[in-house]
Formats: structure tokens, C-alpha cells, sequence
């Protein structure tokens, strides 16, 4: 299936959830500072491991930063 994350395309096994495109996907970021959207739908962390990927989602990532 294919999904979009941050206006790039990338094809998913089904089953993928958030944590699996994490890691296997876009190869094991960082969760610290990380949040993300499905669908302009916030996921809390604690759910990344359940929440499941559907064909055409749009997921946003946005990494925290220090500055000012």
C-alpha cells in the first residue's frame, strides 16, 4: 500500500504501524522530539505501536528543535 509521509510517497506492507515505519521504514529514527499526524490527526506516542497505516494516509513528522 502506499502512504505519504511529509509530501514523499513510500510503499508499506499491510499490518505497518507507526513504530514499523519508524524503524523498518525510514530506518530507525529517534522517537525523542518526534510527534505525528495521520490525517492531520495527532498519535499519541504510547499508541505508535497499534496504530495502523491504511492505503493513502498522509502523515506528517515534525522533529523538535532548541532555538529562538
Amino acid at each position: 500500500m502506499e502512504i505519504t509521509v511529509n509530501q514523499q510517497l513510500y510503499t508499506v506492507p499491510e499490518g505497518c504501524t507507526v513504530q514499523t515505519l519508524l524503524t523498518d521504514v525510514l530506518g530507525n529514527q529517534s522517537p525523542k522530539g518526534l510527534a505525528i499526524a495521520i490525517n492531520q490527526t495527532i498519535v499519541a506516542k504510547a499508541n505508535w505501536g497499534q496504530e495502523l497505516l491504511n492505503n493513502g494516509d498522509h502523515i506528517m513528522m515534525i522533529t523538535a528543535t532548541q532555538g529562538g
